[in-house]
């Protein structure tokens, strides 16, 4: 699914200058009324008539990002999307395989969102966000490259298995939904001022070895509300299914836009249904709407599970994930709880190893309650 306009070093000294001049670029190429001019075709040197050269991120040559892909085959061919093509490739100078973006010139991504990108995951480094190894901006050539992620997206691994394709377990689930939610906790209260994600869905999530997950795709990001902000306000943009509805309605952002995103992801990853299905009945379509009259009654909890799952899951983590994937969607952004609190969740279901064969969780040393609380008035 693509992107849609939602309305229908040394000393401590030295850190501290980086960090602010790292903030500055963030805030400069992130914000909707910044008085930079972002030039109308990038060039490979547009990030310096912007101010925004300081990134770590190598350059590329379009000869070389053609080399590397066999000159863009079909053969390797990893997806494509709203934003044009992903190919798998081979950096001979870096002895490494790669993930090469080529970006639709008439796509939907623009130049704004390349240079967000570009910038957000050159100055963002996390565990769970995906490693920008470098860019191409030869002549009207916009080209991302990424670490290789080899497990593909949580996508794939979710919906329209193909036969050979064993679905995710229960603990492999966890696992991913925890890690996922630490790349946006990440976001949300490490960086300063905080990151949105708003794109968060399941396509976007990429796995790595054991199934470790990384946030990807940053074009749509933008900086948080600061001081006595609540909100940030800017043309809405996401993906139908995911967006949460006072944004779409408004255009006014906050991190627990992200929160309610998170929430159909993790519906998605429990019951193995799309965000938005158009071939299920009509109440079935949409699956927040689905969910949220059965969330009413735990005895329909089962209900909700992931067929393909064949019961194999600890009923009491069920129980619990389902708890926080309902608070995730409330209708209501200050009943939603914070990303912290659902990474607290999340990384004690993920610890509990469920063994299918006794059909019991190995305990961990975590506390025995694993439901977030929601807080309403706090950082909305």
């Amino acid at each position: 699914m693509g992107w849609f306009i939602c309305s229908g070093q040394s000393s401590k000294d030295a850190k501290k200058e980086l960090k602010s001049k790292n903030d500055d670029q963030i805030r400069s190429a992130a914000s909707d009324k910044s008085n930079k001019k972002f030039p109308q075709v990038v060039t490979t040197n547009a990030f310096k008539e912007a101010g925004l050269d300081q990134t770590a991120a190598q350059i590329f040559t379009f000869r070389e990002l053609a080399a590397a892909t066999k000159n863009f085959r079909e053969d390797c061919l990893l997806g494509e999307g709203g934003f044009g093509r992903v190919y798998k490739g081979w950096l001979e100078s870096k002895n490494q395989t790669v993930a090469i973006k080529q970006l639709d010139r008439n796509g939907l991504q623009g130049n704004r969102e390349f240079l967000v990108e570009v910038l957000m995951l050159s100055l963002l480094h996390h565990p769970h966000l995906v490693n920008l190894i470098g860019y191409c901006a030869d002549g009207d050539q916009r080209l991302l490259v990424y670490e290789y992620m080899p497990l593909g997206s949580l996508e794939d691994h979710l919906h329209d298995l193909p036969p050979d394709r064993k679905p995710l377990d229960w603990n492999t689930r966890m696992k991913i939904a925890a890690g996922a939610a630490k790349g946006l906790e990440y976001l949300h209260d490490k960086t300063k001022p905080p990151v949105i994600y708003r794109d968060l869905k399941c396509s976007n999530i990429l796995l790595g070895e054991g199934y470790h997950a990384k946030l990807s795709d940053f074009g749509l990001a933008k900086l948080g509300p600061v001081g006595d902000n609540t909100h940030v306000s800017t043309r809405v943009m996401g993906t139908y299914g995911y967006c949460a509805p006072e944004y779409a309605m408004t255009g006014q952002l906050t991190l627990k836009s992200d929160v309610y995103s998170f929430g159909v992801v993790l519906l998605e990853i429990i019951t193995g249904r799309k965000a938005i299905d158009n071939s299920k009945s009509t109440g079935e379509q949409n699956l927040v709407a689905w969910a949220r009259p059965l969330f009413k009654d735990r005895r329909k909890f089962p209900q909700m599970v992931d067929p393909l799952l064949q019961g194999q899951y600890p009923f009491r983590g069920m129980y619990q994930a389902l708890a926080v994937a309902a608070m995730c969607v409330q209708e209501q952004p200050n009943m939603r709880p914070l990303i912290a609190d659902v990474v607290t969740a999340l990384s004690y279901l993920a610890s509990q190893n469920y063994d299918p064969e006794s059909g019991r969780s190995n305990q961990g040393s975590h506390s025995s309650s694993s439901t977030p609380r929601s807080r309403r008035a706090t950082a909305m």
